[in-house]
């Protein structure tokens, strides 16, 4: 996998605008009804980190950081700083935040998900990136012991118990995460005079499917 697991200086990110994208394949029909259709299961965000450049030393640590990714070829972490804990934004995270799964006294390993319920309606997003020490994992309230009761896999956002949670047990957890990324453009265009202005580089990132 051409991923490094390393994370976009936070600090540029911060100033990035971006969001979900969704892909519908819209047919209109003779009567004016429409057909509509998604490919996607899931979403793909997209971002600029040009507006997050305040200083030259923003460019440097920039360009740095796409020749160390060999610009397209290598995916890296992204803080999407509009959505990036598995409660609210305004609160600390906490294990009961998301109900991942529920026990059948096999299933060890459990995928770090999180939901999106709107109108009666819902959409579960797989979290593949979760932020290293912000973990936490609940069985039925019970908060659960990282390195004793279970392991979690940063790179994928599984977790596996020693032990498999008992028959109906309801499994939660609460995390900050990240977004899997890769700059999505081959060349970074800069110039001191223009930056000094006011005119920022233009830097897309895409998510990218891990």
């Amino acid at each position: 996998m051409n991923f490094h697991e390393v994370r976009f200086p936070a600090s540029l990110s911060f100033g990035s605008v971006g969001g979900p994208e969704r892909r519908t394949d819209i047919v209109t029909l003779a009567n004016g009804f429409e057909e509509r259709n998604t490919p996607w299961a899931h979403s793909r965000r997209r971002y600029d980190a040009g507006l997050g450049m305040r200083s030259l030393e923003d460019i440097e640590t920039l360009i740095a950081f796409f020749e160390a990714r060999q610009g397209q070829m290598f995916g890296f972490r992204w803080k999407d700083w509009s959505d990036y804990k598995s409660g609210t934004a305004a609160a600390d995270t906490d294990k009961r935040d998301q109900v991942i799964g529920r026990g059948d006294g096999v299933t060890t390993g459990f995928q770090l998900i999180k939901t999106y319920a709107s109108g009666g309606f819902d959409y579960v997003r797989p979290i593949v990136k979760p932020v290293l020490g912000t973990v936490a994992v609940g069985l039925d309230q019970d908060e659960m012991r990282e390195g004793v009761d279970f392991e979690i896999d940063l790179a994928v956002g599984v977790i596996t118990f020693a032990d498999p949670p008992g028959e109906g047990v309801e499994v939660t957890a609460g995390y900050e995460f990240d977004v899997p990324v890769r700059f999505d453009t081959a060349t970074i265009q800069t110039s001191v005079a223009s930056f000094q202005a006011g005119d920022v580089p233009n830097v897309p990132v895409v998510e990218v499917r891990v």
